[in-house]
């Protein structure tokens, strides 16, 4: 039995024609271009990277490569599993669908590296429409407002704070000292817009009281603006 087992993995290769080799890397770098197209087109976000992009596209050559060599070689496949599992990854990933398209790119790679265009073709063309569509959904921002002033400031800021968010407003950190104070707010975009309609926030606290700054700081799953 062990013989019998020895022999099928010696023989079971699967080797590839360089038509087929070929084929498989061409394939791969025309999927590969629209997982490209797809993520210009539906990021949005300020931190866009095109390094990170066309990093995509290399990440599906180099899945397609490394599928032509494993191809059906179970016993390959078992050895590149054990090298490849020592590699680690220490990017920081700034939007969680960079993810998405890490994966897309590394199954289109496995599946033009086994000849099965169908299904990367048509996968793709799917998750293409899905990113498009998805792409249009936005976060709801958040803002910290930073208020900086005298000790004597710290009571009417929160009365202040209170009056104009109608006590919506989230204090995040308090730092006081005997002649200073500061207050770090947090709204949503939507809170802090109908607070602006009844006037501007920053001329309102200063016009209530005595302070050395008022800053507004936007946040998001993106960027810290």
């Amino acid at each position: 039995m062990k013989e019998h087992l020895m022999d099928y993995l010696a023989m079971n290769t699967g080797a590839l024609t360089i038509q087929d080799v070929l084929l498989n890397f061409l394939t791969a770098a025309v999927i590969g271009a629209v997982i490209y197209l797809s993520y210009r087109l539906s990021h949005s976000g300020a931190a866009y990277s095109a390094r990170f992009n066309v990093s995509l596209v290399m990440l599906t050559l180099v899945t397609t490569l490394v599928m032509n060599v494993i191809g059906n070689n179970i016993a390959l496949s078992l050895g590149m599993v054990g090298a490849l599992s020592i590699v680690r990854f220490r990017t920081a990933i700034k939007d969680p669908r960079d993810t998405a398209y890490i994966f897309w790119a590394i199954a289109v790679g496995i599946c033009c590296g086994v000849s099965e265009y169908l299904i990367a073709g048509v996968g793709s063309a799917v998750i293409f429409g899905l990113m498009l569509i998805f792409g249009f959904v936005r976060s709801n921002e958040r803002y910290l407002i930073v208020i900086r002033g005298s000790a004597e400031c710290a009571h009417p800021v929160e009365r202040l704070i209170d009056q104009k968010f109608n006590g919506a407003a989230r204090l995040r950190v308090q730092n006081t000292t005997p002649t200073t104070a500061e207050f770090i707010y947090e709204v949503s975009e939507s809170q802090l817009c109908a607070a602006n309609k009844s006037g501007d926030v920053v001329e309102f606290l200063h016009s209530g009281v005595k302070l050395d700054a008022v800053n507004v700081i936007c946040q998001n799953d993106e960027i810290n603006r």
